[in-house]
């Protein structure tokens, strides 16, 4: 019988598939900007973080396999369907080709690669994320050299399937990422 991914669990089961310290970084910052989409959209808070933050549970042991090692062993493990679906939808067009449905679904496939980007542009700013502006990402996003690997045709397409601008969606991940500016590395620079 599954049960809604709560945080806990979530932070049992990737524990359990992942050692690197940037892996476990990266899905609080996905969290982070997951429950401020929440928020925006009235949804479940708790629940969204969860699922951001439980993303990327096959990558390390897989990364040129990235999302053909979760379905099976979540459904196992006892994870709702809904968190599958959302964690497949947020590899669509690079590694699934399960569509991004429901806001859940649109929000994680776009703040995967969001959170990185405002992540490099916060590290680069002597206050950190604390006064970080939309307008500094926007401009590192149509600089495709700073953090190059970071797909910004997935996030404009995210934006769109949304329904909402990538000003509004960066100013959210921003303001969900800031209470966690410690734990991501990305506090005023000492």
């Amino acid at each position: 019988m599954s049960e809604k991914l709560t945080m806990d669990r979530a932070e049992e089961l990737l524990a359990s598939t992942t050692t690197e310290d940037h892996l476990f970084q990266h899905a609080l910052a996905v969290s982070a900007c997951m429950g401020a989409m929440a928020r925006h959209f009235g949804a479940d808070e708790s629940y969204w973080r969860a699922v951001g933050y439980l993303h990327d549970y096959d990558f390390e042991q897989f990364p040129q396999e990235h999302l053909k090692h979760t379905a099976e062993p979540l459904r196992e493990a006892g994870v709702d369907e809904e968190s599958i679906h959302a964690i497949l939808a947020h590899g669509y067009g690079l590694c699934t080709d399960t569509v991004p449905e429901s806001e859940l679904d649109k929000s994680l496939y776009t703040v995967d690669e969001l959170s990185g980007l405002i992540s490099a542009t916060a590290r680069m700013h002597p206050a950190g994320i604390a006064e970080l502006q939309v307008s500094s990402v926007k401009k590192k996003f149509k600089d495709k050299r700073f953090a190059a690997k970071i797909d910004r045709a997935v996030i404009q397409d995210g934006c769109a399937r949304l329904g909402m601008e990538l000003p509004d969606v960066i100013a959210l991940c921003i303001e969900g990422m800031r209470p966690f500016a410690a734990e991501l590395g990305i506090g005023p620079r000492q």
